[in-house]
This record gives C-alpha cells, structure tokens and sequence, in this order.
C-alpha cells in the first residue's frame, strides 16, 4: 500500500508560518489604529486646551445645505446667517448651535444638524459649515382636546389643523376653533413666515373671529372681527398692528347704565409692542432666576374719527430665590396696568369696558405673566368697581344664581397684584419623585376707574388701603406643560360687592 507523501509535513509548517506571519499582521494594524486613535485624542485634547485658553481666529469660507427637497435654500440660509459673522472658533460654536436649534424649532425638519468642516487648503484658518436637514413627510398635522377653565366654572372644546412648509418658504398655516360651555366660540386662520433675508424677524399674519359672553358678570356680549400682522423676533420682542371691528349687546336688557352706554359698534386700530425675558430655571416651579414683560399699546392710529383712542402699559416682575433647604424657594411677584384715553376732550371720554383690567380667578400667579389678572381666593371678575343692574325679570333668568350679586363688574384704568409664595418639598419620597410639592401663599391687589363718569378722586393713600387680600396653602401637581393647584383659600381682606370665595379651590395654569 502507498504512504504518505513525503512532502505533506513541511507543507503544513509553511501553513503555520503564513498562519503567524497574517496574525503578526493583524496585530501591527491594531497597534497602528490604536496610535492613530490616541494621536486623535490628543488633538482633541490640545484643540479644547487652545479654545479653553484663548481665542482662536477662523472665518467661514462656504456654508453647504444637503438634503433639501422642498425649502428653499433662502429659508434655510437665513435661519444660519448669524454663522458668517463669526470671527473666532468659540462664536462659530455658539452661532451654529443656535442656528440648529432654530432650525428645529420650525416644525419643518425630521433631523437637522450642523457639521464644522476644514475650509480649503489654500486658504488657512477658515471654515465650511455644512447644513444636512431631513424633510418632514408629514406636512398636515392638527389636534383637539378639552379644557377646563376652573375660574369660570366652564369648559371648551379645542380644534387646531396645520400645513407646514406648502410652498417651501418653510411657512405655516394654520385655523383654529374654540367652542365653551359657556357660549364663548372663536374662529381664525393664519400665517407665519420664518425670517427672510433682510427681516430681522418672523412675520405673521391672523384673521379672527371672536364671540365672548360676560352676561354673568357685566351682563353684555362681545363679537370681534379682527385683522392683525406683526413681527415677532428671536431676541424676545415682538412689534404687530391691529384693526378690529367690535359689536356689545345686552341680550338680558338688565345691563346697568354703566354697560348700558357702551353698547354698540366700535373700531379698533392698535400697534402694540412687547418684550419679555425669562430666567427662571422653570416655568412651573421656579427656584432661582427672574421673569421680566412689558406690553405698550397705542390705540387709534388712523383718521377716522370712530377710532377708539387710548393708550395702555403693562409690567410684570417675577424673582425666585433658593432657600437651601427641602428644595424650598420663595418666588415674589408684581403686576401693574395703566390705560388711559387721548386725543380731543379725552378727560370726559370713558375706557370701553372690554379694554379695562379685570381682576380675579384661580390662575396661578406664578405662571400668569399675562398683567395684574390674577388674585387667589376671588372669582373671575369678582375684585373692583360695580353698579346694579336694572330690574329685569328677564335678566333673571340668565344670571347664575351662585355667581350674580346683581351688580355689574365694571373693571379699572389702573390695577395692581403682588403675591408671595413659599414652594417646598413634601415628606413623602413617592410625591418628591413625582414632582408634587407643597406651598403658601399671600396675594394682594387692587384696581380703580380714573376716567369718565364713574370716575372718583382717590388719593395713593386711599388706594393703597383699599387693597383686596387672601393667603392659603395646597398641593401643586406639575404637568408636562402645565401645572395644578388644589388650594385652600382664606379672604384676609374684601370690600362690599366683592365676590370672595374661602375654601377649598382647583386651578389649571401653564
């Protein structure tokens, strides 16, 4: 029988040599790799030691947009403009991580980022910045849901439907629809365009209508048609102009006389202008930082003689103080309104109704940056100057008998709040880790008429001593964008044909 050839042995040590010899290979790669990751690493280290340390000159040669089917390359360049002013490396940093996040704050965008790239090698110290966005595929989106409005003891049936990004100028559209419990409706539609070149701002644009019905509190009825544009900009301001047609009737026929000279037609022409900065570290429970609004309105731009002519300020302040202890915070507050007509014979003319301050309901003060609305412990519309209504049997049987004193709630020229509140943890470890806390608080406010025929001469003595007031304490629920308070509301201070309310005491804010 043959053997075995001679020569299979050495072929198998030669197998193992090539064998040893690839491994050998294998691991020379992985060394070079694992040099080459550390040499990386180390540029890193030294670049963020450099950028730490001093300013690094750059200047951006190009910015690149991929991925881009629908918007227009304008839409998207204008949104990352600021990058092209950069001059060192830490603002290039800053500006493209603010042009990313307004990227994806316009609602249009699956994904957006920003890379940072070498600029070309002919050219030392620049930069391309390389803008790679994915479309949305969902261009229509819409939503509905119902609230509660604890104050007014009344609830609404929500509806919004949006188209986004149409036309590729990276706009929306949108029409919305309100239906209360309480016969309030309200219909608009609108657009809002995204800054353009040359616009320091976003332009909008909102076509509205509007029905609100205060029969139960000044026993009239508000219809509103009304146009508005304005300009809303990133750096917190907002500037818009405002042309209103407005209709007050009296269904009841019990308004009182006050109400009574107010109904009828009316023409609003307004521009207004609002700023507003917010520091807090949150806006439902803040513990540390401040809150800063302004709102300015001039009414009756135009010359029609018809217009209804004014001027309104309102300010708000908030500041939240860390205590150390329990996660406790103090947050303090103040609100303040004034409006007052203008123009021929102004010092006879009355503020329409609709335009005075009301003060009252359960909304929680520390959310409301909205002017001197909110006061605890007071119903919607419950705090200020009233008149009776006329003997109507008819009027009768529109009133909530638990709500109506039978006198008109008339509002003022001039309003101010102020509260306190102590925020703080609760013993319980399943309530701390879900956010449920508890607080005190003291609230005060006050408002006066200072034109027209129900005007009367009050002294700031008088009126600070007229000041309404009420404390409490409850239970705070925070939601994802919005916050629930079951309180317990004691009246420290009220005057006749205020409507208090001591006791316990639900309210929805956001």
């Amino acid at each position: 029988m043959p053997g075995n050839p001679p020569f299979s042995q050495p072929d198998s040590a030669e197998n193992h040599e090539e064998e040893e010899e690839e491994e050998e290979e294998e691991v020379e790669i992985k060394y070079e790799k694992v040099r080459e990751a550390k040499g990386q690493i180390k540029q890193v280290h030294k670049l963020v030691k450099r950028l730490s340390g001093e300013q690094v000159q750059i200047r951006v040669h190009d910015v690149k947009i991929k991925g881009n089917t629908r918007t227009k390359d304008s839409v998207i360049e204008a949104e990352v403009e600021e990058v092209k002013n950069a001059k060192t490396m830490q603002e290039l940093v800053q500006a493209a991580a603010k042009a990313n996040a307004r990227l994806q704050s316009m609602g249009i965008f699956e994904s957006a980022t920003i890379t940072l790239d070498a600029g070309p090698p002919e050219l030392p110290d620049t930069a391309n910045v390389i803008v790679e966005v994915q479309e949305s595929d969902k261009p229509f989106s819409g939503d509905i849901g119902i609230f509660s409005k604890p104050e007014a003891h009344a609830w609404t049936v929500e509806g919004s439907l949006k188209s986004r990004n149409w036309l590729g100028y990276g706009e929306t559209w949108d029409g919305t629809g309100t239906y209360g419990w309480d016969k309030t409706s309200e219909m608009s539609a609108g657009l809002h365009y995204p800054r353009f070149k040359g616009l320091p701002a976003s332009l909008m644009a909102r076509l509205s209508l509007l029905t609100d019905d205060w029969i139960k509190y000044s026993s009239y009825k508000e219809r509103i048609l009304g146009l508005s544009v304005g300009l809303d900009s990133d750096a917190n301001h907002s500037l818009s102009y405002s042309l209103k047609w407005r209709s007050l009737t009296d269904p009841s026929h019990g308004a009182s006389r006050a109400i009574q000279r107010q109904l009828g037609h009316s023409l609003i022409s307004s521009v207004a202008s609002s700023y507003k900065i917010d520091q807090r570290d949150s806006q439902l429970r803040p513990t540390r930082g401040f809150a800063f609004a302004s709102k300015s309105e001039i009414t009756g731009i135009g010359p029609d003689s018809r217009f209804v002519r004014f001027v309104r300020q309102e300010l708000d302040f908030r500041y939240a103080i860390p205590l150390g202890f329990y996660n406790a915070a103090l947050n303090i507050g103040f609100s303040a309104g004034i409006i007052l007509p203008w123009g021929k014979g102004f010092k006879d003319r009355s503020i329409p109704i609709s335009d005075r301050f009301f003060m009252g309901g359960h909304s929680s003060p520390i959310c409301n940056l909205r002017g001197p609305l909110s006061l605890l412990g007071f119903r919607s519309r419950g705090v200020g100057p009233t008149e009776a209504r006329r003997d109507n049997s008819d009027s009768s049987k529109t009133d909530d008998a638990s709500d109506s004193s039978g006198r008109d709630t008339l509002g003022g020229d001039i309003a101010v709040t102020s509260f306190a509140d102590l925020s703080f943890d609760l013993p319980l470890k399943v309530l701390r880790d879900s956010g449920i806390h508890g607080h005190c608080f003291v609230c005060a406010g006050n408002l006066a008429i200072l034109t027209g025929d129900y005007y009367r001469p009050i002294s700031f003595r008088e009126f600070g001593s007229s000041f309404r007031s009420s404390a409490g304490a409850g239970i705070v629920i925070p939601m994802k964008f919005a916050r629930i308070e079951i309180n317990y509301c004691q009246i420290l201070r009220q005057l006749d044909h205020d409507r208090a309310k001591r006791g316990i005491q639900f309210s929805f804010s956001s």
